[in-house]
């Protein structure tokens, strides 16, 4: 662990910084996730998650703030919306906010001019280029982006301009695999691959995606290795199982048995019944 001083004023301790992440580029692959609740990063923090994505939700900060609190030495990002700030003054307002909630750094999908003020106030920024799912409109869909040799240039240029603008770190999405690996080698930026394949300096898969959490589809680029929704589906079957057989139960008079009944001796229980006659007969 390193212990930081982060820029809220907290003295506190992180399994890795970002000079740490710097120093890894080309010589180990990290591990990222985005976790839905706090459960999800609590258990991708004790199996040795690498780092967390969080959603920063200005109207419901306390999300953001869970989830970071059960993971407090795990470098984490704040992934910000994309729209709700109109200025960059707004911009840096917004990363404040989740800087107070322990975010180590931001993604976002903001221009450079958002990108550059954040980065002149000495905060973190990450970028993304690829697949930008929000922007789809602008890359016919949701679909592979860097399969001609424009729009893989298109995406060097962009992944060249977040440097200049004072990024760290860029997420790569659904690009092809050699496009990602000649791009990685060709930049300073940490490259985050989340379907770009393995040359990313930083593998990322959503948490919903790795435990099967939903009822699908999930993206081809992802895989599940484990079945979160079949497992909440056989408990809601067991549950549904569970209270026919109470209700059955009652009504055949098994339940409650003598086992769940409370006990009075008969000494006790005929003196009640005297006194009660009494009581009724008065």
């Amino acid at each position: 662990m390193k212990r930081v001083f982060t820029m809220v004023g907290n003295f506190e301790e992180r399994n890795l910084t970002i000079w740490d992440i710097r120093a890894l580029k080309g010589q180990q692959i990290l591990t990222q996730t985005l976790p839905s609740c706090p459960e999800d990063a609590s258990a991708a923090t004790k199996a040795g998650i690498d780092l967390l994505n969080v959603r920063f939700e200005p109207e419901f900060p306390h999300r953001a703030a869970a989830i970071r609190g059960v993971s407090p030495k795990t470098f984490t990002t704040f992934a910000m919306p994309l729209i709700g700030v109109s200025s960059s003054q707004e911009a840096l307002r917004m990363a404040h906010s989740a800087l107070q909630l322990g975010a180590d750094s931001i993604m976002c999908q903001w221009s450079l001019e958002f990108v550059e003020t954040l980065s002149k106030a000495g905060i973190p920024v990450q970028g993304h280029v690829g697949l930008v799912p929000r922007k789809s409109m602008w890359t016919g869909g949701l679909r592979a982006v860097g399969k001609t040799t424009g729009e893989a240039m298109s995406i060097y240029q962009d992944i060249k301009d977040l440097e200049n603008a004072g990024a760290w770190a860029v997420e790569c999405e659904v690009m092809p695999s050699r496009v990602t690996e000649e791009l990685s080698k060709r930049t300073s930026l940490i490259t985050v691959s989340i379907g770009a394949g393995s040359a990313g300096d930083v593998q990322f898969l959503f948490a919903r995606d790795i435990l099967g959490d939903g009822p699908g589809p999930f993206p081809r680029h992802s895989k599940q290795y484990c079945d979160l929704e079949y497992a909440r589906a056989s408990m809601q079957d067991m549950r549904k199982t569970a209270f026919s057989a109470f209700i059955a139960d009652v009504h055949s008079g098994s339940f409650p048995a003598s086992q769940h009944e409370v006990k009075i001796d008969d000494e006790a229980y005929q003196s009640l019944v005297t006194e009660l006659d009494k009581v009724q007969k008065i």
